[in-house]
């Protein structure tokens, strides 16, 4: 059994993850993770909630069946032939991403940095240059927080972040631009373009307070720029870029996560972030984005925004 660390959870799994921090075995765990046949009972009283199947798919692979139960127990049936190299990001990605939820945390698509003990995110689809930039932040000094799957806990005074584990995907022309050879990054397969960028050098551990979320624009600009999102803006775009939505779609999970949407917009301020076409702005980014979050205050964005979709 090997143990290890992530979102604030201990981890044991019956095979390895080498993208996680190790933990400590003799800990009781609060996610165990099993790979075997799922049984045709657990299959037939599975809910679409907190007893969810499903199949996936990564990179156009097969991967294979999944049970995720209560946000405490992940079995893994893989389609046949398959290799671990690809279980482990759909377990890391959509799998996670269900378990998180059903622990009653917000998942978003984003990745998050540490600044002055707070963090901030990055939100956007595959592709749009999340992993870069947080890497952008991690070579200028900052500690990474997540890469792809933020997991928000909503209710108290402020909304947190848990940590992750101490790794981005990188395209080859990004990792260039970042200073790194591609070819001595961590291969995750050969059907798959990114590699691993492991950044454990102060990879932070510790749950943090969310400063700030920038929206990152799919949309090339002739300048960088960031604008303050309306409240109904900023909801519509964290419920475009949240996590396992489409597997967990009960209404009670459907509810809640609307609620909590709206919850982090009263709270956190979200910007939108437009970009230049070039890998080589990264550093005037890090500056603007750097300039923004000492200039602002974070301020408590008012309205009835829950009353937009809770009717």
């Amino acid at each position: 059994m090997f143990s290890y660390t992530a979102y604030n959870l201990r981890i044991h799994s019956e095979f390895p993850f080498p993208e996680l921090s190790k933990g400590e075995v003799a800990q009781q765990p609060d996610v165990v993770i099993s790979l075997r046949e799922i049984s045709k009972i657990e299959i037939e009283t599975a809910d679409g909630a907190n007893r969810l199947v499903a199949f996936l798919e990564l990179e156009n692979f097969k991967a294979g069946r999944f049970l995720v139960e209560s946000g405490r127990k992940i079995v893994v049936e893989p389609d046949s032939g398959i290799d671990e190299d690809l279980l482990r990001p759909c377990i890391l990605g959509p799998i996670f991403a269900v378990l998180l939820r059903q622990r009653s945390h917000l998942v978003l698509h984003a990745s998050s940095i540490a600044i002055n003990n707070e963090a901030v995110a990055f939100l956007g689809n595959s592709g749009w240059g999340k992993s870069t930039l947080a890497n952008a932040f991690y070579n200028q000094g900052y500690s990474l927080l997540t890469d792809d799957v933020m997991a928000i806990q909503v209710e108290g005074d402020r909304p947190m972040t848990f940590p992750s584990f101490p790794q981005v995907k990188l395209l080859p022309d990004a990792a260039a631009s970042l200073g790194y050879d591609f070819e001595t990054l961590t291969l995750i397969h050969a059907g798959i373009a990114k590699r691993n960028n492991r950044l454990d050098e102060g990879f932070s551990q510790t749950v943090l307070p969310i400063k700030r979320i920038y929206v990152l624009e799919n949309v090339a600009a002739t300048h960088n720029e960031i604008q303050s999102l309306s409240p109904q803006n900023a909801l519509l775009e964290l419920v475009r870029h949240s996590r396992a939505t489409d597997l967990l779609t009960t209404p009670e999970f459907v509810s809640s996560h609307l609620r909590q949407c709206a919850s982090l917009v009263k709270n956190v301020s979200i910007c939108r972030l437009k970009r230049k076409p070039s890998l080589d702005v990264l550093p005037e980014l890090v500056k603007l984005i750097e300039e923004d979050i000492a200039e602002k205050q974070d301020p408590r964005l008012l309205g009835e925004v829950g009353d937009l979709y809770l009717v």
